[in-house]
């Protein structure tokens, strides 16, 4: 589906591997200019090979002035921005409460919430300068449900929203936008890994653990990153330019995570 994007300017965290890639692909198949990020080295340089027309530069998103240097860096070759896609996100330990350790704990914090702060500061001057200009931050069904054994994750990407609904008033005069995205079950290896995680931790199989995920989902499937990149897209349109504030979910109707 043709958006109109072409000639925009967006910059996207963690576009490496997973949901990430697959909105740095669409981007790219709809015209946009892109600047991406990822921590790992080897994703970076096959991003690099197979779109040399992309700037992709390591970074660690939890620390600030990487954050902000990456950030100068992606303006000046997009020549201005106009859409930030804040999908940086790590799946933190699964274990109890008394077992989670401070270290991970706000290791989890900073790079699934502190680094959308860090972001949204480092470009907002640009931002504000775009006639259509969009902040998409990524949550998760964590976000509105609660989560045990995962209260890193939860507590982070509950923040996600508030951080979306408060920088939606904040912003509304400059006519940015700012939504955010709540994936359910999304395919692929890092679901997979949680989910033997979770296995793991409650002595089950990983079909049972799977199986119990999908009772509490109306529709017994896991989300392609292509929907989540396509729900980016339109948000990024001029046919969501009235949508600010909203946490979305693309979650096959969830009804709560255990």
């Amino acid at each position: 589906m043709d958006f109109e994007l072409k000639g925009k300017k967006t910059i996207v965290s963690a576009g490496g591997s997973g949901i990430g890639l697959t909105i740095v692909e669409e981007f790219i198949k709809q015209g946009v200019s892109v600047s991406t990020c990822d921590i790992d080295e080897n994703r970076i340089q096959e991003l690099r090979r197979k779109y040399p027309q992309i700037n992709a530069e390591v970074i660690d998103v939890g620390d600030e002035l990487a954050v902000k240097e990456f950030c100068i860096k992606s303006i000046e070759f997009l020549g201005g921005l106009d859409c930030l896609v804040n999908n940086a996100g790590v799946a933190g330990p699964t274990l109890s409460i008394e077992e989670i350790d401070a270290e991970d704990w706000s290791h989890c914090l900073n790079v699934c919430l502190s680094s959308q702060f860090y972001f949204v500061k480092s470009c907002l001057k640009q931002l504000r300068r775009s006639s259509s200009a969009s902040i998409i931050n990524l949550s998760s069904a964590a976000g509105q449900f609660g989560f045990a054994l995962r209260t890193p994750y939860a507590s982070a990407k509950w923040g996600v929203i508030g951080l979306t609904k408060s920088l939606s008033i904040e912003l509304g005069k400059d006519k940015i936008r700012v939504n955010a995205i709540l994936p359910g079950l999304v395919a692929g290896d890092r679901q997979q890994n949680v989910l033997r995680n979770k296995a793991q931790m409650l002595g089950k199989s990983f079909n049972e653990v799977e199986e119990e995920a999908f009772s509490f989902t109306s529709i017994k499937e896991y989300v392609d990153a292509q929907d989540i990149a396509d729900q980016i897209m339109y948000l990024t349109s001029d046919a969501g330019k009235h949508i600010s504030g909203q946490a979305i979910s693309i979650d096959c109707d969830t009804k709560m995570l255990l």
